[in-house]
C-alpha cells in the first residue's frame, strides 16, 4: 500500500484478517414514510468489509480498516498513527491523502491494578446506534476500550432515520439529548446498555458530544448524542460520550496529578493536545474503576447471550454449532487455548473460559466468582452448571448501609457525608443549616429553580434535607463539574455552637447539578430523597422481608441452605433461607 505524505511516498505492507471480535453484522431498522419501518438483518454470506491486523514486520503496529463504500480506517506503524479516507469525503486536511494523527501507545500503559473482580473481569457494553451512515468510526473505539479498559463494545442494533428525524434535533446539545432519551424510553424496544445518536447537526457547544455522566444501564440516562464527522473524529467522539456514560468525567488540567502527561497528543476526555488522542489518562481509568467499585455499571458484567450477527468462530461468543469460543488468537492465547480449539472443546474439557471455569472444568456450585464491591452489592457464586458467573446484581433500593447511616440506591450507598466528601472534601453540615437555608428559597439554599427559570423554590419543612447540599467547608472549586454562581458561605450560632453552612452549584456537562442532595439519601426514619422531596422507602418499590420484625428490605437474592437428617427410615429436611 503506497501513500503520498508531505511530497514523500510511504509504503506499508499489511497483514489483515476479517474482524472477529466486533459485532459488525447487525439488525438495522430504517424508518420510512407513512409510518412504515423496514428491518434488515444481515445473515451469513453478507459482505465482510471490516479488517484488523498489523503492519508486516512491526510487532507494535496495528491496523483497523473498512472497505465498505471505499477505503476507511486507521493504522499505526509503531511511531505514528495514520487516518485513511476516500478523497473528497472529509475536510481538506485529509484530502492530501495522509495525515499522522498520534504517536502509538503501549497497550496497558498507565493501567493500575484495582480490585481483581472489577478490573480484570471483561466488561461488555451492548451498544445501539441511531444514525444515517456506515459505522466506520466504531473500529478505533472498540480497539481503545478493549485494550485500555478491558471493556468490549458489542453493536447489537442500528436504527436509521431515512425520511425524517424522530426527535427534534436543534443547536442545543443537552436539549437534544433529553429528547433523544425520551424517545429511547418510549420507542426503542431493543435491549441494550446504551443508545447513541450520530447527527449531521453541528451543536452550539464547545464539545461535539453530550452524554449523561454515569448513565450506563439506565433506560432514561444510558445514551448520548454525537456530531457526524471524519472517521477519526467520530471514533474519539464516541469514546468520549461512552466514557461519560461509564462514569468518566472531563478532567481539568489544573487538577495536578490528573493532568494529561502528553500536552501535544492530549488524552481522550480532555480538551488538550493538537491531534486526535487515542489514550485515556491514568485518572480517567481510575474514575472508571471507582465507578465500578461504587456499584455503577452492573449491567456491564453480563456477557451477551444472543447476538444479532451471523455465527462466527473467534468472536468470543458461543453460538449455534459451537462448543466454545475463546475469541481471537490473541484472546485464546491469554485464556482458553488449552481447552478450546477452533470452537470445539478439547478432550475431557467442559469449558474454555469464564469466571466459573478452572482448568477446563466448571467450578462447583457455591464457589464465589465475583466479590461484592460495597455494602449495597451482592457477591455472586457459581451455579455449578455454567462457566459464566451469574448476572451482577445489587441489593434493592432502601437497604441500610454504612453501619445504618446510609441507604442503598442504584447499587450505591448514599449519605450526605459521603457526597460532601466526594464533591467538596468535607463532611455534611449540621441539620440546622438545612432547616434554616433550604427553607428560605434563595441561591444560598433551596429545592431547585422555579419552573420559569427565575428565582428559587423554598423547600417544604419535611424536604429540607433533600435540597441544596450543605457541607462544613468547601474547596475553592468542586472536584467534579463547573461552579455556577456564588458559593454559599454562612456561619450561624445555634445552641451555643457556631455552625458552618456552605454549599454551591457544581454542574456537569450533561446539565446535572451535583450541588443538590442525591436521590436515595436518607432524610428521616425509613425516608429517602427523591427529586428533592423526602419520601417513604416504600415509594421506591422496596419490600420488607417476610417474617422480619425489623422491617429489613429484601434483596430478592437470598441463598437457601439446607440440611438433611436421616433418623431410621425417616428423613428430616431443614431449609434455611438466608437473606443477603
Amino acid at each position: 500500500m503506497f501513500f503520498l505524505f508531505r511530497n514523500k511516498t510511504i509504503s506499508f505492507s499489511m497483514v489483515l484478517h476479517s474482524t472477529s471480535y466486533t459485532v459488525w453484522e447487525y439488525q438495522s431498522t430504517i424508518h420510512c414514510k407513512q409510518g412504515i419501518s423496514i428491518i434488515f438483518i444481515w445473515f451469513q454470506g453478507s459482505e465482510h468489509c471490516y479488517y484488523h491486523g498489523n503492519v508486516r514486520g512491526i510487532p507494535d503496529s496495528w491496523v483497523a480498516l473498512s472497505t465498505c463504500n471505499g477505503l476507511h480506517g486507521m493504522f499505526s506503524d509503531g511511531n505514528f498513527s495514520y487516518g485513511i479516507e476516500p478523497v473528497g469525503s472529509t475536510d481538506t486536511e485529509v484530502r492530501n491523502s495522509m495525515n499522522p494523527i498520534t504517536r502509538s501507545w503501549t497497550v496497558g500503559e498507565n493501567v493500575r491494578r484495582g480490585q481483581r473482580t472489577v478490573q480484570t473481569e471483561t466488561k461488555y457494553i451492548e451498544l445501539m446506534i441511531v444514525n444515517d451512515y456506515e459505522m466506520v468510526g466504531e473500529i478505533l473505539t472498540v480497539f481503545i476500550y478493549k485494550e485500555q479498559l478491558n471493556t468490549r463494545i458489542v453493536l447489537v442494533a442500528m436504527e436509521t432515520w431515512s425520511s425524517e428525524n424522530k426527535v427534534s434535533i436543534g443547536n442545543d446539545a443537552l436539549l437534544t439529548l433529553r429528547d433523544f432519551m425520551k424517545y429511547r424510553k418510549e420507542s426503542i424496544k431493543e435491549r441494550c446498555d446504551a443508545v447513541h445518536l450520530f447527527s449531521g447537526r453541528t451543536f452550539l457547544s464547545s464539545r461535539s458530544e453530550a452524554a449523561y455522566i454515569g448513565g450506563i444501564c439506565s433506560i432514561t440516562r444510558g445514551g448520548g448524542i454525537n456530531e457526524f464527522g471524519s472517521v477519526g473524529s467520530m471514533a474519539i467522539t464516541l469514546c468520549q460520550s461512552l466514557g461519560q456514560n461509564i462514569g468518566i468525567e472531563t478532567v481539568f488540567v489544573s487538577l495536578g496529578d490528573c493532568r494529561c502527561p502528553d500536552l501535544w497528543l492530549g488524552c481522550i476526555m480532555e480538551d488538550t493536545g493538537f491531534n486526535l488522542p487515542r489514550k485515556f489518562s491514568r485518572c480517567s481509568i481510575d474514575q472508571y474503576l471507582r465507578f465500578l467499585q461504587q456499584g455503577g455499571g452492573s449491567c456491564l458484567f453480563n456477557k451477551p447471550t444472543k447476538l444479532l450477527d451471523p455465527s462466527e468462530c473467534g468472536n468470543g461468543f458461543v453460538e449455534l454449532g459451537e462448543e466454545c469460543d475463546c475469541g481471537s488468537l490473541v484472546d485464546c492465547a491469554q485464556s482458553g487455548a488449552n481447552c478450546c480449539k477452533k470452537c470445539t472443546l478439547t478432550h475431557n474439557a467442559m469449558c474454555s473460559n469464564g469466571l466459573c471455569c478452572r482448568d477446563c472444568k466448571v467450578s462447583l456450585r457455591g464457589v464465589r466468582c465475583r466479590d461484592a464491591v460495597n455494602d449495597c452489592d451482592i457477591a455472586e457464586t457459581c451455579t455449578g452448571d455454567s462457566s459464566q458467573c451469574p448476572h451482577n446484581v445489587h441489593k434493592l433500593d432502601g437497604y441500610s448501609c454504612d453501619a445504618g447511616q446510609g441507604r442503598c440506591y442504584g447499587g450505591r450507598c448514599k449519605t450526605r457525608d459521603a457526597q460532601c466528601r466526594s464533591l467538596w472534601g468535607y463532611n455534611s453540615a449540621d441539620r440546622f443549616c438545612y432547616e434554616k437555608l433550604n427553607s428560605e428559597g434563595t441561591e444560598k439554599g433551596n429545592c431547585g429553580m422555579e419552573p420559569s427559570g427565575q428565582g428559587w423554590l423554598p423547600c417544604n419543612k419535611q424536604d429540607v434535607l433533600c435540597g441544596l447540599l450543605l457541607c462544613t467547608n468547601l474547596t475553592a472549586r468542586p472536584r467534579f463539574g463547573e461552579l455556577q454562581g456564588k458559593l454559599t458561605s454562612l456561619t450561624v450560632h445555634h445552641q451555643n455552637r457556631y455552625l458552618d453552612c456552605r454549599g454551591g452549584h457544581a454542574v456537569l456537562d450533561d446539565g446535572l447539578d451535583l450541588g443538590y442532595v442525591e436521590d436515595g439519601t436518607p432524610c428521616g426514619p425509613n425516608m429517602m430523597c427523591s427529586e428533592r422531596r423526602c419520601l417513604p422507602i416504600t415509594t421506591f418499590n422496596s419490600s420488607s422481608c417476610p417474617g422480619s420484625l425489623t422491617s429489613r428490605v429484601c434483596s430478592h437474592h437470598g441463598v437457601s441452605v439446607y440440611k438433611i437428617i436421616v433418623i431410621g427410615k425417616k428423613m428430616l429436611l431443614t431449609v434455611i433461607i438466608i437473606e443477603i
